[in-house]
């Protein structure tokens, strides 16, 4: 086991005393920390979701708020958690709803089943009713990883609860953004070949509304590309086998050009979409001798190199999924490779991981805790379950302790009654739900 070794930490009385430590990581003396941070509990980890639950969903829209700040979650503007982070939110309790499940406690069981009900009625009430035609970029839709965020969390509901209308949906989504819509009049984000657009997927159509065709030079970013892969690949696993394709697609005229946007993909058409922006997206965007995941690339220029937390972790999640379709052992050590450099390199400093300050970044963690969850359990790279609770354990010993909420950067200590966004909140009852503590 690697001997975990955080720096420049010091002891008052005994205790571990964080916050005011110099963060030197050369400092001495250095201190075995895993001795002295208390390992999370079962009863923990309710706790920490609770209470995030308590200080941080408008319980009356049934939509999370941007932060403890916020009296409610109006909207875009005033006080409501960005659109494409509310699916994390709904991820989150169904973790929630699955982890009561599998622990045997109805009562936990049934309370969760009905915030996963709550989330959705009240997200769809406050989204336009899931209409992803609808430009409307305060309460709809106005970049595409948006709308494919929303995609896989409605997969992963069918899949969780089977009703049809959550598939539906992560369908109308998935080729909402692949194929454009008639009413935005977007050409999509597929950056089709044969168009000359060179392949992967665009990040926006720009302006909105009115928008203009794309072009080979428009951003491609990590953001959709990966994401469109797990979306098509959660798809894939969901759909039956055999149903033809879309017999009457829809079609639309504009600038001359024809447009043609099926209701849904056939089974083999998920999986081909899927492998084929993988490629696309591995080949422009990851650095295989590292594992790093550029943020983008812009025509043929050079990738832009800035790591994040959430694009490593659909890099992984896209190759664990493509692994589990296909077999493919090159899929599962391209996640190896990626979650290696999340924690070997990007989490060097402290040993934990890094925290990007600024609107909506904090949730990276809770992103990235759904796609180790699937490379630990589903893939057995039990290796990471360290570093993974060491990072749990420092974030849940330096919450604030008034309230039971975390903050982003795990190795301070949380200013209780400060004021704290959604974001930065979730990252660890996230990874809380999907790595209980008995396991």
């Amino acid at each position: 086991m690697k001997q975990y070794i955080f720096s420049a930490l010091c002891l008052m009385s005994g205790a571990l005393c964080i916050s005011s430590c110099n963060e030197d990581k050369s400092a001495e003396p250095y201190i075995l920390d895993y001795e002295i941070i208390p390992e999370y509990t079962k009863a923990d980890i309710w706790r920490a979701y609770d209470a995030f639950n308590d200080y941080l969903l408008d319980a009356d829209k049934n939509i999370y708020k941007a932060s403890t700040a916020d009296a409610a979650a109006t909207d875009r503007w005033n006080g409501a958690a960005a659109i494409w982070c509310q699916p994390m939110y709904y991820d989150m309790a169904m973790a929630a709803y699955k982890l009561a499940k599998a622990e045997g406690d109805s009562e936990k069981e049934a309370k969760y089943k009905q915030l996963c009900d709550n989330l959705y009625a009240g997200n769809k009430a406050h989204y336009v009713g899931f209409d992803f035609d609808d430009g409307n970029d305060n309460t709809g839709w106005f970049i595409y990883d948006n709308i494919q965020w929303w995609t896989i969390t409605l997969a992963r509901a069918y899949e969780l609860f089977g009703v049809q209308e959550y598939c539906d949906l992560a369908e109308a989504s998935f080729t909402r953004v692949w194929y454009g819509s008639p009413v935005v009049g977007d050409d999509g984000a597929y950056a089709d070949p044969e168009r000359g657009l060179k392949g992967g997927m665009f990040g926006d159509w720009t302006p909105n509304p009115n928008p203009r065709p794309h072009t080979s030079t428009d951003g491609k970013m990590a953001c959709i590309n990966f994401p469109t892969v797990v979306a098509a690949l959660t798809l894939y696993n969901n759909v039956p086998a055999e149903r033809p394709e879309d017999p009457d697609p829809e079609s639309w005229e504009k600038d001359g050009r024809l447009f043609v946007r099926p209701h849904y993909e056939t089974k083999d058409a998920y999986l081909a979409k899927g492998k084929e922006i993988y490629e696309w997206s591995v080949k422009n965007l990851v650095d295989l001798n590292t594992g790093e995941v550029a943020d983008s690339r812009h025509g043929e220029g050079n990738p832009a190199w800035s790591a994040h937390v959430y694009n490593q972790a659909t890099f992984i999640g896209a190759s664990i999924l493509l692994y589990q379709a296909t077999g493919e052992k090159q899929y599962l050590d391209n996640a190896i490779l990626g979650a290696d450099y999340t924690m070997n390199t990007m989490s060097a400093t402290y040993d934990l991981l890094p925290f990007e300050s600024g609107v909506e970044q904090g949730i990276y963690t809770a992103i990235y805790a759904q796609y180790m969850a699937m490379l630990v359990y589903d893939c057995g790279q039990t290796q990471y379950l360290p570093f993974l609770k060491r990072n749990i354990n420092y974030g849940w010993y330096n919450r604030d302790r008034t309230r039971d909420l975390c903050g982003g950067e795990y190795h301070k200590a949380q200013i209780e009654g400060a004021a704290i966004e959604s974001y930065a909140a979730s990252g660890i009852p996230a990874l809380m739900l999907m790595f209980p503590a008995d396991k």
